[in-house]
């Protein structure tokens, strides 16, 4: 068997292999110029862009772990919006010529995390170019509470009052970043939990759902960092407000406390500034933050929930008592802070 692959035909065997072509979403899969979907009445719909040395670096990511990431990024947004989802659509671009070992490593990742979700792959597209990237699609249908109607959750807008919180681990991936970055794959034997939450994030998907449940609930994913994530909730759908909040050490991971100390930073300011959290940001009405907290109760003892502050009037964040004014990370700014 050549160690490489051949031609896009080639690619489309292994493909073939690793997907199945059929799913309840689906009335056509992939083979024809268009997919065919069975789509409820609303859908939810997003896409992200995964490139090498600008999301993951080939030297220190598997290639299962690239392929397993290029999706989970996806299924996020998805979370956020508290839909199921169905199905995806993937742009692939590879360098040539390509290591088919590679390649078989990457649609495993990928079809892992599209199994473990139920997701179906609609088709796509195949190219070549100087760098391993992808441009992929998802889709999903929305949660149907109990007696209720359809509902995705949305970012906005909220209102001064409203109760501030997180699902999931703030600045773990970001520890893991640095230390992948300094130290290569090393880092995983000192700060395994932060290198996995940057190789392999897991989205919270069913708890997206829980939260479409919850009358009132605001959420989004935080994949650019609270510093940056949390104003763009506040300003959602024209509102203007800012937050007072508080990140104490006991509601952060214990590695992001060790790195953070360990090179010289405030763990809470290192955790606002974060990066690729992939965890879930949310507000909702004072009234209904108990019945909330009862229902998150529900999640393993590895997802941490947290109220971590309040949505203010005026605007401005204020976190421990400090006023911030990091911004978090953006592709394009020169003021992004890694």
């Amino acid at each position: 068997m050549n160690d490489h692959i051949t031609s896009e035909d080639d690619f489309l065997a292994l493909i073939a292999e690793k997907f199945p072509n059929n799913h309840p979403s689906l009335i056509l899969g992939r083979g024809d110029d268009c997919a065919e979907i069975a789509c409820s009445s609303q859908m939810a719909v997003s896409t992200d862009i995964f490139l090498e040395d600008v999301h993951f670096r080939r030297t220190y990511f598997s290639p299962f772990e690239i392929g397993y990431k290029a999706l989970a990024v996806n299924i996020s947004d998805i979370a956020s919006a508290g839909a199921r989802p169905l199905g995806i659509s993937i742009g692939l671009v590879t360098p040539t010529p390509f290591p088919r070992e590679e390649a078989v490593s990457i649609l495993d990742g990928m079809a892992q995390a599209a199994k473990e979700h139920d997701i179906v792959l609609t088709g796509g597209d195949l190219s070549r170019g100087d760098k391993l990237s992808f441009c992929v699609t998802i889709y999903g249908s929305p949660t149907i509470p109990e007696g209720k109607k359809p509902r995705f959750l949305r970012r906005g807008p909220v209102a001064p009052g409203d109760k501030l919180f997180v699902c999931g681990h703030l600045g773990l991936a970001r520890a893991g970043l640095m230390l992948l970055e300094e130290h290569g794959r090393n880092a995983a034997r000192d700060f395994p939990v932060a290198c996995a939450a940057h190789l392999m994030p897991v989205p919270l998907v069913h708890v997206g759902m829980l939260l479409a449940s919850i009358p009132g609930c605001r959420v989004m994913d935080i994949s650019d960092g609270l510093a940056r994530d949390l104003p763009r909730l506040l300003k959602a759908y024209g509102t203007d407000y800012g937050a007072n909040i508080s990140l104490p050490e006991t509601a952060l991971h214990p590695e992001v406390i060790a790195y953070s100390q360990k090179s010289g930073h405030s763990p809470a300011h290192f955790a606002f500034l974060g990066g690729e959290d992939y965890a879930l940001l949310g507000a909702c009405p004072a009234d209904v933050a108990e019945c909330l907290d009862m229902t998150m109760q529900s999640l393993p003892e590895n997802v941490p929930f947290f109220f971590m502050g309040t949505v203010t009037e005026q605007p401005g964040i204020i976190c421990n008592a400090e006023r911030f004014a990091d911004v978090g990370f953006d592709h394009f700014s020169q003021r992004s802070k890694t």
